[in-house]
């Protein structure tokens, strides 16, 4: 298998599965669900956007090894990322984006250390599973990064998309 399948194999949503409580009305009955959330990481300076679970707990490949700081003055040297927060829900004619909201990480390796606001990821997070479209605060490479990647990874869920999500990215 050529390296740019195994990239491209690595890359997938996690769409909506099965109710894992299966009707029975047991424990986690009306619990919050993150089985349709995904995080895309955008590296502007890298020129690539990929999908990364492992920062559903804070393990992704930019946020490995290093310790969090809570003020972005105690990096001042760190390289910029962002984990995008990307809701899929399946609708009447398919799977669309239903929510997506980029939050900003600064990591410096030299140091290792980084900065993320925690509050940031977790509201954000709500929000995209919620169905908001936050990006405006993105810079432009990293909106047009992640506009190509949601485009190309799968056009029909692009199409399926909210006008919205379309007009917020390049």
């Amino acid at each position: 298998m050529s390296e740019e399948k195994k990239k491209k194999s690595n890359n997938a949503f996690t769409i909506m599965k099965d109710d894992a409580t299966d009707g029975h009305g047991g424990y986690g009955v009306g619990s919050i669900s993150l089985e349709n959330i995904s995080p895309v990481i955008i590296d502007p300076a890298e020129e690539r956007a990929f999908v990364d679970m492992g920062a559903m707990h804070g393990r992704s490949e930019v946020e490995r090894r290093v310790k969090f700081l809570p003020n972005k003055e105690e990096v001042p040297n760190g390289k910029l990322y962002w984990i995008v927060w990307v809701t899929v829900e399946r609708g009447v004619d398919g799977p669309y984006y239903h929510g997506v909201t980029g939050c900003e990480i600064r990591v410096d390796r030299s140091i290792k250390r980084a900065y993320k606001s925690m509050p940031e990821h977790v509201n954000h997070m709500d929000k995209s599973m919620k169905g908001h479209v936050i990006v405006e605060h993105m810079d432009e490479p990293s909106q047009q990064l992640l506009g190509d990647f949601l485009r190309e990874f799968d056009p029909g869920m692009w199409e399926r998309s909210t006008d919205e999500l379309k007009k917020s990215l390049p």
